[in-house]
């Protein structure tokens, strides 16, 4: 794994042009809570999927 200086601004040079909804998934994936809730969710799934429920919760609901 690379080393990451947060305080170097060339550390975030990659970030310049990354669009908003990456960031935000980026940060909920390594959330800890979030990772917890979504194998909580999935074990107890019949399917093995998410519901609206979750997606409400956490966030990730997109307009059709």
């Amino acid at each position: 794994m690379p080393e990451f200086d947060w305080r170097s601004p060339d550390s975030f040079k990659n970030l310049e042009n990354a669009e908003i909804t990456h960031i935000a998934w980026e940060a909920l994936r390594m959330n800890v809570d979030y990772q917890r809730d979504y194998e909580t969710t999935i074990a107890n799934s019949p399917d093995g999927g998410v519901t609206e429920e979750f997606r409400r919760k956490w966030g990730i609901c997109f307009r059709s």
